[in-house]
């Protein structure tokens, strides 16, 4: 189904407002953010996902969706029960974040752009991961383009190809955090598709400690191209997925003639979104899609939140971690 984007002013991107302004969006977000899950998540360690932890604890009953990998086969051979043995989390927990910036995230028909919803998801991680001592690090993807290097964190070279990809190493503390979610909400959306494949790679290579990998993005790409990489992810890692969706991408208005553009090619069409046959198939289309991306997370095994430009994300991500952390206490995973 093709991405396009209706021709209208939107609002400017981060990387066009001037820092002073991108400090203060920054500053409002955080406080938002600290506000709303320090009301909503209670408890010390709040963070996305407790660590799995690699010192022995209790054993229990076997649930289905526990890891057959904690089965504790001692105790499953007395008791002639299936167990599985508990660990004791770690409370320093390395969280890495893939960041998509393709040229479609750069669109929005509802209160914010798809890429001001990628920067806030970023935030509240960076929030839930630092406030319990631990680090951070995260990869950017763009499209073509020449590279910008960040000011304050070191960036890997650049993948050979037209895509452009950032490394931010994993660090402590809330100012590293900051710094961090500045590199992200500046970095410039150029023209094209990030091979969303190769910047979950870049997650695996080189190996890393088990912990948290979390990629934001529309998810737009065949999932041919970036499940498998995925797979490879959640054999290694806890992983979660954060699809960002617009409104307009899951049907059309009637209005008539509506001029869209593709935001990765630039090229022009004109739709008549009177015609309730092609809003009916575009719908279908639509729908079919976000099915696909579901069932290609679904068997990647990653945690899957998707959240909209349209509505509340803030209160989204809250219920989903939530939701997980009582997955948890129950032996689950999701």
């Amino acid at each position: 189904m093709a991405r396009a984007a209706p021709v209208t002013p939107s609002a400017r991107r981060p990387a066009d407002v001037p820092s002073d302004r991108t400090e203060a969006v920054l500053s409002r977000l955080q406080l938002m953010v600290t506000r709303k899950l320090d009301g909503l998540l209670q408890g010390d360690y709040a963070g996305l996902l407790p660590g799995p932890g690699s010192e022995a604890g209790e054993s229990r009953e076997y649930r289905p969706g526990d890891d057959v990998r904690r089965m504790d086969w001692p105790v499953t051979a007395r008791t002639t029960m299936p167990h599985v043995r508990r660990t004791v989390a770690d409370r320093e927990l390395e969280t890495w974040l893939a960041v998509d910036l393709s040229a479609s995230l750069d669109f929005g028909t509802g209160r914010w752009l798809k890429r001001d919803v990628v920067v806030a998801a970023a935030a509240a991680l960076a929030h839930l991961t630092v406030r319990g001592g631990n680090r951070i690090g995260a990869v950017i993807g763009s499209g073509g383009g020449a590279v910008a290097p960040a000011r304050r964190w070191r960036a890997a070279a650049p993948v050979a190809g037209p895509d452009v990809y950032t490394r931010l190493p994993a660090r402590s503390g809330r100012k590293e955090a900051h710094a961090l979610l500045r590199t992200i909400a500046g970095t410039e959306i150029r023209p094209g598709r990030s091979d969303l494949g190769a910047l979950v790679d870049m997650l695996n290579r080189p190996p890393r400690r088990r912990g948290v990998a979390v990629v934001i993005s529309d998810f737009l790409a065949p999932p041919a191209r970036w499940a498998r990489p995925l797979r490879k992810l959640r054999v290694r890692h806890d992983v979660v997925a954060i699809e960002v969706v617009d409104p307009r991408e899951l049907d059309l208005p009637d209005v008539g003639v509506l001029p869209v553009v593709d935001p990765e090619t630039g090229e022009l069409h004109e739709v008549q979104t009177a015609d309730p046959r092609l809003r009916h198939r575009y719908a279908e289309a639509a729908a079919a899609q976000r099915a696909e991306i579901s069932a290609a997370l679904r068997g990647a095994g990653a945690a899957h939140l998707r959240l909209r430009t349209d509505r509340d994300w803030l209160l989204d991500m809250v219920r989903f971690v939530a939701a997980q952390r009582h997955a948890r206490t129950r032996g689950t995973t999701r």
